[in-house]
C-alpha cells in the first residue's frame, strides 16, 4: 500500500532557483527591453525572466502562473510587468500582474477562457487591455487601481490577436485580427466599449501585431501576407498606404517604433528589415537563424529574438548581428555532469548536444548532428569522451573540448522490424558507463540491453541481453561493475549479473518503468514510472521495501538520488520538480517554473544544486540550501 501523497504546493518551501537558461522564442513578443535600459524581460515556460543586458546568467524570475506563458506587456514607466497564460480546454486563464520594483504579484486577474492572446498597458498605467484567445475572443479593460474589470465585450466575430493602447489618450485602443481592424473608445463613466471598424476596402489581411506612432495620427499593422499596413487613426479611419514592395517572407510576426520614427519589424522567415516611417521602404535588412518573433529597440540598440531560441544584438547604425543568448528550442531529453566535477554539464535535444557552464550559464560547446534526436548522455569516468545515444541506434561519442568525433558504433540498436513501439523514443533510449572505461551499456527502443567492450581502437559487443519486451528507459550500474540495473516500459526492472549477462533478479509493477538508480551504498535501487509511485526495493532480493505516491497527475519520468543519499528528486508530467528526504519519504522543497513534463533532473556531484530540463526546452538551475533544510528537520522533530 503506497504512502499518500499530502503536498499543498503553495505552502511547502521552495527551491531557490538560481538560474535559468532558455527562451520562450515560440511566443510572439515574448520579449521586452525594460524602460531603465538595463535588463531583458522575457518569457521562458510558467516564468517571467529579468536578465541584466550583458550578463548571460539569469536570476531574477516573476512566477506565478501554472501553465505556459503566452504574452508580456510592459508599462510605460516600467513600474508594471503583465502577463497572460494558456490553459486546458474549459479552465480559465490567468492574467498576472506583477510590481518591477519589488517582483511581487499585485494582481491576478481570471476572466479569459483558455488563452489570453495579448496584453498592453494605458499609457498613464491607468488601465490594462487584455485579448482572449480563440475560445474566449473578448476585449477587456481592466483598472489597475482595484484589478478589477472596467469593460468589456466581444472583441469580433472571428479571432483578434494584437492590441495596442493609443499613446495619449487612455480611453482608445486598436485591436486587429483575421480580416478585422478596429479602433475602440472606452466609455469610463457608463462603463461599455465602442469599436469603430477600419475601412480597409477591398483588402484582406490577417493583422498580427500593431504599433501606434507617437502622435496618434497612424498606426503599423504587421500582417500575415508579410506587408506592413499605415492606417490612419483620425476621422475617418482608414486605410492609407502598404509596405515594402517585396513582402516579407511567411508574414510579419512582430514590429517595434524606432528612435528615428521608422519601424523595426521581423518575419517568419528570419529577416529583420529597418522600414521608413514615410512609404515603408526597405532601409536595411538582415536575415538571422530562425523565425524573428520579438524585436525590441532601446535607442540604438536592438535586440532580437528567434524561434530558434537565439537571441541576437542588431546595432542600429552598422545592422551588423551578435549573438547574445542561445538555448534547445525543443524537449531536451538528457542531462549528465562528469563525474566528480560540477562547474559544468551536458544537455541533449532534437539535432545536438551542448555543454554548459553551471556558474555562469553560457554554452561551452555544440555537437551537431542534422536530423537526428539524441536521446541519452553520458561522460566517460575519466572525462575523455561523450558518449551519446541517437534515434538512428547508433552510439556516438565525441571529444569533450574540441567536440570531434571520436567512434561510432553502427547499428547498436534496431530501429526497424520491431513489432512494438513503446514511448516517443527510437534507436538508443539509456546510456551507462562503468567505472573502469572499458564498458558501456546501452538500452534501445527494441528492449535490448547491451554490453559494449571500448578499446583505443575498437568497440565490439560483448553481450545482449534480450530479457525486456519493450523500451528500456533507464540503466544504472553498480560501483563494482558486477551488476547493473534496468527500467522498461514493459512493467519490470531487471538486475543483471555482467559476468555471466544473465538475470540474477527481477521486479514487477503495473507500470512503465521510467527510472531506476542504486542507493549510495547499493543497499536499496528507488523506481519511478507512469504509475505515480515511487518504490524502494531490496537491492538483493528484488523485494518491494517502501511505496510512496509521488505525484497526483502525470507519470514520474525522472529521478535521481544526493551523492550523500539525505534526499532524492523527481519531476514528471505535473510540472513540479520535488525534493524529497530519502528516509522520511516526504517531500521537503518543491520548485515551479517548467511549463512543459521535467523531462530529467540530476544532483550537481558536489550534492549543492539540481539542474532539470523540460519540454519546453528550458534549463532550470536550483540552489540546495542545506541550513534551511535542517531547520525544517529540527522544526519536525520538535
Amino acid at each position: 500500500m503506497a504512502t499518500n501523497l499530502n503536498l499543498d504546493v503553495l505552502k511547502t518551501p521552495k527551491l531557490q532557483l538560481e538560474s535559468v537558461v532558455g527562451f520562450g522564442g515560440n511566443v510572439a513578443g515574448a520579449m521586452h527591453i525594460h524602460p531603465d535600459g538595463q535588463h531583458l524581460v522575457y518569457t521562458l515556460g510558467s516564468c517571467i525572466v529579468l536578465r541584466e543586458i550583458g550578463n548571460p546568467k539569469a536570476n531574477e524570475f516573476l512566477l506565478g502562473h501554472s501553465d505556459k506563458v503566452n504574452c508580456v506587456a510592459i508599462s510605460k514607466s516600467g513600474q508594471y510587468i503583465a502577463s497572460g497564460q494558456t490553459t486546458h480546454m474549459g479552465f480559465q486563464a490567468d492574467i498576472c500582474v506583477f510590481e518591477y520594483a519589488t517582483q511581487k504579484l499585485i494582481f491576478r486577474m481570471t476572466l479569459h477562457k483558455v488563452k489570453v492572446q495579448a496584453l498592453a498597458f494605458s499609457h498613464d498605467e491607468a488601465y490594462l487591455a487584455s485579448l482572449g484567445g480563440q475560445d474566449d475572443n473578448t476585449l477587456v479593460v481592466w483598472d489597475l487601481s482595484t484589478g478589477r474589470p472596467l469593460c468589456g465585450g466581444p472583441a469580433s466575430s472571428d479571432l483578434s490577436m494584437s492590441i495596442c493602447f493609443f499613446n495619449n489618450v487612455n480611453t482608445k485602443l486598436v485591436t486587429g485580427g483575421q480580416g478585422v481592424l478596429r479602433v475602440w473608445d472606452v466609455d469610463v463613466v457608463n462603463r461599455k466599449i465602442h469599436p469603430t471598424d477600419v475601412s480597409l476596402g477591398t483588402m484582406k489581411r490577417v493583422c498580427r501585431t500593431i504599433v501606434i506612432e507617437p502622435s496618434d495620427n497612424y498606426a503599423f499593422v504587421g500582417t500575415s501576407t508579410g506587408d506592413l499596413m499605415c492606417i490612419q487613426l483620425g476621422d475617418p479611419c482608414s486605410f492609407k498606404f502598404t509596405g515594402p514592395a517585396k513582402n516579407l517572407v511567411q508574414g510579419i510576426m512582430c514590429c517595434t517604433l524606432v528612435e528615428s520614427g521608422d519601424v523595426l519589424v521581423g518575419s517568419g522567415g528570419g529577416e529583420v528589415s529597418l522600414l521608413s516611417a514615410k512609404d515603408l521602404k526597405v532601409l536595411k535588412s538582415i536575415r538571422l537563424q530562425g523565425a524573428v518573433t520579438s524585436v525590441a529597440a532601446h535607442g540604438d540598440h536592438y535586440f532580437i529574438g528567434t524561434s530558434k531560441s537565439n537571441v541576437y544584438y542588431l546595432n542600429a547604425r552598422t545592422f551588423k548581428e551578435e549573438l547574445r543568448q542561445t538555448c534547445h528550442f525543443e524537449r531536451i531529453n538528457d542531462i549528465c555532469f562528469p563525474y566528480g566535477y560540477s562547474e559544468l554539464f551536458a544537455t541533449c535535444s532534437n539535432h545536438d548536444i551542448r555543454i554548459w557552464n553551471a556558474r555562469t550559464s553560457q554554452e561551452l560547446l555544440r555537437i551537431q548532428v542534422a536530423n537526428l534526436e539524441c536521446n541519452a548522455v553520458a561522460f566517460t569516468k575519466d572525462g575523455k569522451a561523450i558518449v551519446s545515444g541517437w534515434s538512428d541506434g547508433k552510439i556516438r561519442a565525441f571529444g569533450p573540448q574540441s567536440g570531434k568525433l571520436l567512434y561510432v558504433i553502427h547499428d547498436a540498436h534496431k530501429i526497424q522490424g520491431m513489432k512494438r513501439i513503446s514511448g516517443n523514443l527510437t534507436g538508443v533510449t539509456a546510456l551507462c558507463v562503468d567505472n573502469n572505461n572499458q564498458r558501456l551499456l546501452s538500452g534501445g527502443a527494441d528492449s535490448q540491453v547491451r554490453v559494449w567492450k571500448i578499446g583505443p581502437s575498437s568497440q565490439t559487443m560483448e553481450a545482449s541481453m534480450k530479457e525486456h519486451k519493450a523500451t528500456v528507459n533507464s540503466i544504472c550500474i553498480r560501483g563494482t561493475d558486477m551488476e547493473c540495473v534496468s527500467a522498461s516500459d514493459d512493467g519490470s526492472c531487471i538486475v543483471w549479473d555482467l559476468n555471466r549477462f544473465m538475470r540474477r533478479g527481477i521486479m514487477y509493477a503495473q507500470t512503465y518503468f521510467k527510472s531506476t538508480q542504486y542507493f549510495p551504498d547499493e543497499s536499496q535501487i528507488l523506481t519511478t514510472g507512469s504509475d505515480k509511485k515511487i518504490t524502494y526495493w531490496d537491492a538483493f532480493e528484488c523485494s518491494a521495501i517502501r511505496e510512496l505516491e509521488g505525484s497526483k497527475v502525470g507519470e514520474i519520468n525522472t529521478m535521481d538520488i544526493s551523492p550523500d543519499g539525505r534526499y532524492f528528486v523527481t519531476g514528471g508530467g505535473d510540472k513540479i520538480l520535488k525534493l524529497w528526504d530519502y528516509d522520511a519519504g516526504s517531500v521537503v522543497q518543491v520548485g515551479l517554473g517548467h511549463s512543459g513534463n521535467i523531462q530529467k533532473a540530476k544532483f550537481s556531484p558536489d550534492g549543492e544544486s539540481i539542474v532539470s530540463v523540460g519540454e519546453e526546452g528550458g534549463i532550470f538551475i536550483w540552489r540546495i540550501d542545506r541550513d534551511s533544510l535542517k531547520a525544517q528537520t529540527s522544526a519536525k522533530d520538535y
